[in-house]
């Protein structure tokens, strides 16, 4: 039965996404003056964008379209990484892989039926691409969900050295996700940085691509979902290798090769550079890409190694701190190679056969960026969280104590309030009421009378006023109040 909850979890996921998207394709076919198809046409387009979110390729006509939105790869991702951790199975390692594969065999039911749904139409999916694509995709995505919960399994950890346990690898792909995310991020600004300043190009593209407003819409959508490929790109940029804009063109902060001037008049197109950098402000956006991911991965390592500041004991060594991060560009490098090589493909024939940056460029670039500036500054951040409460604390005393009084100069003895002793502010004590207002409210004889009143209305709950004569049974007085004159005096 657990099998069966498994398939049924895969087909769940794999309903979701279709549904999704097929609500949304339909949407528009509604709102659309002049369709080209009926509702079949429209729900064999949102298959096709389905498959295409998995990286298969699609054909129209003798021209391919391979090129994935990320946006909507995130969503059968996200679908399927839940979909394995919510089915009840016991957290054991064999039986985390066991979850994975059936959830996955019901996840490629769903697929394989796409697939055939798509074949009649005017826009198809590869099977061959389906078949190499789809299965690698679900599997990674119910794994990672899988282990996610129990640790990598015993075989893998049983090969690998006693330094890669299970603690410094999950921190090592925490520290790797904050790198790549750093880079994504600062790709992104950069990307709307080329954008912002070619704004009217952008804003021209709509007019050209769609004459009417739901054409627009789906502009709109599809440059939405093309804007984590147009972060990936900027990230491919900044870290140095570029990436190919079609027409044979190459762009890079080092080199621009090419004329991309035959590209369509894409929204998104109009945030491509006119050539290299040349004057430092751009050098310096340019610069922002690296930094992020180093800073990113640097401050995850730091924090990981030291997690209470100022605290040794709890804290990593610097070998240990140094071969994490080198574990995290490891796992760097290949999350921005996998995302290079989804941000990428043809979207036709001629001109747009090569579009998107390379993989095999980008992952040894973010690699390289992470290990040889991360590990450095990851222990610089290290020996700072260790010696910053030290710091702070010195900074402290010295700023609190005073100036000097006397004996301030025999160590510091005359600087620090003797225990046990209490202490008034000047001018704060008894004595400043003797010239006030009120001075009868304070006497002692007032005081007498209103103890006395308060004894006589609560019967024997207050003891009669007895003065204090002899201190020798006092084992601890710091003080005595002399009730017959209302004076302060020390035994």
């Amino acid at each position: 039965m657990r099998h069966v909850r498994h398939v049924s979890e895969g087909l769940l996921a794999a309903g979701l996404g279709l549904g999704g998207l097929a609500a949304l394709v339909l949407l528009l076919w509604t709102l659309s003056p002049y369709p080209d198809s009926g509702a079949d046409g429209a729900l064999r387009i949102a298959a096709d964008l389905w498959l295409l979110a998995h990286g298969t390729a699609l054909w129209r006509g003798g021209s391919p379209v391979g090129l994935t939105p990320l946006l909507l790869s995130a969503l059968p991702a996200w679908l399927l990484f839940r979909a394995v951790r919510a089915a009840d199975w016991r957290p054991e390692p064999a039986e985390a892989a066991r979850a994975a594969l059936w959830t996955t065999g019901g996840y490629l039911v769903a697929a394989t039926g796409a697939v055939l749904f798509t074949l009649p139409g005017a826009v198809r999916a590869d099977a061959l691409s389906a078949a190499a694509h789809v299965p690698v995709f679900a599997l990674a995505a119910t794994l990672a969900g899988a282990w996610s919960v129990t640790g990598p399994p015993e075989w893998l950890r049983a090969r690998l050295p006693a330094a890669f346990d299970t603690r410094r690898l999950f921190a090592a792909a925490r520290i790797a996700l904050a790198g790549a995310v750093g880079y994504c991020a600062a790709g992104a600004l950069l990307a709307a940085g080329g954008l912002m300043l070619n704004a009217p190009t952008a804003q021209d593209g709509f007019g050209h691509l769609s004459a009417d407003w739901p054409g627009r819409l789906a502009v709109l959508l599809l440059t939405v979902s093309l804007l984590p490929n147009a972060a990936v790109w900027g990230a491919a940029y900044g870290l140095g290798p570029g990436f190919t804009p079609g027409s044979g063109a190459t762009v890079s902060p080092l080199a621009f090769t090419g004329d991309p001037t035959s590209l369509p008049g894409f929204p998104l197109l109009a945030a491509l550079p006119s050539g290299a950098p040349g004057h430092w402000v751009l050098w310096t956006f340019t610069a922002i890409v690296p930094a992020s991911g180093v800073v990113a991965a640097a401050a995850y390592a730091a924090n990981a190694a030291v997690p209470v500041p100022g605290e040794r004991r709890t804290a990593s060594g610097w070998p240990g701190t140094a071969l994490t991060v080198a574990l995290a560009a490891c796992g760097t490098g290949a999350v921005l190679g996998l995302l290079a090589a989804f941000a990428g493909g043809p979207l036709g024939t001629g001109a747009l056969a090569a579009f998107g940056p390379e993989p095999w460029l980008v992952a040894p670039a973010a690699f390289a960026w992470t290990a040889l500036l991360g590990v450095p500054l990851a222990l610089a951040l290290r020996l700072w969280r260790l010696r910053r409460a030290g710091w702070i604390r010195a900074l402290v005393t010295l700023g609190a104590r005073p100036a000097g009084n006397g004996r301030g100069g025999r160590g510091g003895r005359g600087t620090s309030p003797r225990p046990g002793r209490r202490h008034r502010k000047k001018g704060t004590g008894r004595r400043r009421r003797s010239g006030g207002h009120d001075d009868a409210w304070h006497t002692t004889v007032a005081r007498r009378a209103r103890w006395e009143a308060l004894r006589k209305n609560s019967g024997a709950l207050v003891p009669d006023i007895t003065e204090v004569t002899d201190l020798t049974d006092v084992t601890e007085v710091t003080e005595v109040t002399d009730l017959t004159d209302g004076k302060r005096t020390r035994p």
